[in-house]
């Protein structure tokens, strides 16, 4: 193997790394947001959006600027889906980095994290970064939600 070769094998893998690091850091920031009670006041509660079931967005936990970027980046996932594959506790979205970045996934999470903090966020590079994946699970029933907010056909 020549210079060139390990230089490229080193690069790449300094540039895994960092993804990753990124990923931790994003995902453990948004983990630790997850994690914060703040209490509700009477005028906060009409925000939040009720459903049927267990599940609620609190609106009030992004501020105008993060909701109009939120919904640009949730359009931009929903819009460059490559596959949908359903699993026993959610569904796992995939997507080619060519579109999606792993940068993107990351900052769509640390947002939902704060409004949806019922779900449980996977972020996977597969295939040497060929495949990207976001994974969203969470606790019985949160499924019907899924397939409503992000426009997935029942089977």
């Amino acid at each position: 193997m020549n210079n060139q070769s390990k230089q490229l094998i080193t690069t790449r893998k300094r540039s895994l790394r960092g993804a990753t690091l990124a990923v931790v850091m994003v995902v453990g920031v948004a983990g630790q947001m997850q994690t914060q009670s703040v209490p509700v006041t009477v005028e906060e509660q009409s925000q939040t959006i009720t459903r049927p079931d267990k599940f609620q967005c609190n609106r009030n936990a992004l501020n105008p600027t993060e909701r109009t970027h939120h919904k640009v980046l949730t359009d931009k996932l929903i819009a460059n889906r490559t596959e949908i594959v359903e699993t026993a506790i959610g569904y796992e979205f995939q997507f080619s980095p060519a579109t999606v970045s792993l940068a993107d996934l990351a900052d769509w999470v640390a947002v939902e994290g704060k409004c949806c903090q019922f779900f449980d966020f996977h972020i996977d590079l597969e295939r040497r970064g060929g495949l990207l994946c976001l994974r969203l699970t969470g606790a019985e029933g949160v499924k019907p939600f899924i397939r409503s907010e992000f426009r997935v056909s029942a089977k």
